[in-house]
């Protein structure tokens, strides 16, 4: 067989140890073979010296709209509260169209460059911002289909039901391109009210649910529950995720364990921003700070589909990051603490199948016939990828190369 491009002498993440390399061969943008030493004529070939090769990776939640306006927000000395969503909003008559796209654009080429294929972008609306923030992430499905697919989850930042205008907004997002419904009721008036709505709106117009839920620094009043009651009486299972829920993490595991199996009962998602959660959790205290990242190993084990996005991107909500997700799983793995082998191939899978799963794309993975989204890391395996947060040395959006990343040379004297 002839092939558009064959990546050589790679291995898979769930080669065996003792398994043999094998080629990849690719035709008309997806695989058409799996085998060591295919033969035949190939335009394009990648020898990969027995580097791990996987599918590309999936960020299911990230805020492009927001990105990268840390200079522009005013600052604040105070640790507690962090006003995040106040300073936000102070600069948003400053965002148009052509602005958002700009910024997006760097932070979307940044993901691209780490190996992200695929990802869900929130885009907030309000009667500050209007629709500029989803018009311009819009812009960018078509713009970098070449690298990535994306899909937006619009959602009313600052309050739905006690914020007049941003419903009929929401609604006319998703009128005009966004594709997922999202919530953060914890600014709202009526926490309820808002869930309620966002179920409307999901039935209304047949989309998956994805919300902001349950920051904060205990378990009470926990909007999860709800969630899982209303997923499971409008028949939502698999089309539901929860972020944050930060709460989550100060349950003991007796607690926690109701809830978890109540999620995975009623096919509720959760996904975990790691280090947003981190940089704005545990403010309450001034020692012994809880570090408010849920452990999705506990979840996971209990059935429940977990993810970790890249969330916010130099904004007050988190002024760190780069687009790299294997980094944001790393950082999980550790302030988790889960370090054997089985739980860090659960992690990565936070970032690749069960993302997937959470966004039910169900042509990801690596299998003949399937696109051909692929990224090298270096590394000779998904476990040591992740201990190491290795670099992609090259990626590939149905088989057309994306990105190349030259391995790092030592000059020795």
């Amino acid at each position: 067989m002839d092939f558009d491009l064959v990546l050589r002498d790679v291995r898979l993440p769930d080669s065996k140890p003792a398994q043999p390399a094998t080629d990849i061969g690719v035709k008309d943008g997806r695989i058409a073979a799996l085998a060591p030493k295919l033969g035949g004529s190939t335009r394009e070939e990648l020898k990969g010296g027995g580097r791990l090769v996987c599918s590309g990776f999936v960020d299911t939640h990230i805020h492009l709209d927001k990105a990268c306006i840390l200079g522009r927000c005013e600052h604040t000395t105070k640790r507690n509260p962090h006003l995040a969503m106040e300073r936000v909003s102070a600069v948003k008559h400053t965002f148009t169209v052509e602005d958002v796209i700009e910024r997006a654009s760097a932070t979307i080429e940044k993901c691209i460059s780490h190996g992200a294929t695929r990802m869900r972008t929130h885009a907030e609306v309000d009667p500050k911002v209007g629709l500029r923030g989803v018009e311009g992430v819009k812009a960018l499905i078509d713009k970098y289909k070449w690298a990535i697919d994306l899909e937006i989850c619009v959602m009313p930042q600052e309050g739905l039901t006690n914020n007049p205008g941003t419903d009929e907004l929401m609604v006319a997002a998703l009128k005009n391109g966004a594709t997922v419904v999202g919530a953060a009721p914890n600014y709202d008036s009526d926490r309820a009210a808002q869930i309620r709505r966002v179920f409307e709106m999901a039935r209304e117009f047949d989309v998956d649910i994805d919300m902001h839920l349950d920051s904060g620094a205990s378990a009470e009043e926990l909007d999860t529950l709800l969630v899982c009651d209303l997923t499971e009486k409008y028949k939502w299972d698999g089309r539901v995720a929860v972020g944050h829920v930060g709460k989550l993490a100060t349950m003991p595991f007796k607690d926690l364990d109701k809830v978890a199996r109540r999620m995975a009962d009623t096919g509720v998602a959760a996904t975990v921003l790691t280090a947003t959660d981190l940089y704005l959790g545990g403010r309450h205290t001034d020692h012994n700070v809880p570090r408010n990242v849920v452990d999705l190993n506990y979840l996971t084990e209990r059935g429940v589909t977990c993810s970790i996005g890249s969330n916010n991107i130099l904004n007050p909500f988190t002024p760190f990051g780069d687009g790299q997700l294997l980094r944001q799983v790393n950082m999980h793995a550790i302030v988790t603490q889960r370090g054997n082998d089985d739980e860090v191939q659960a992690l990565w899978n936070m970032a690749t199948a069960s993302a997937a799963k959470l966004m039910r794309k169900d042509d990801y993975g690596i299998a003949v016939g399937g696109p051909a989204d692929l990224v090298m890391l270096d590394a000779p395996d998904a476990i040591t990828a992740l201990r190491t947060v290795a670099p992609v040395l090259a990626a590939y959006k149905r088989g057309r190369r994306t990105v190349t990343r030259e391995p790092v040379r030592l000059h020795r004297p």
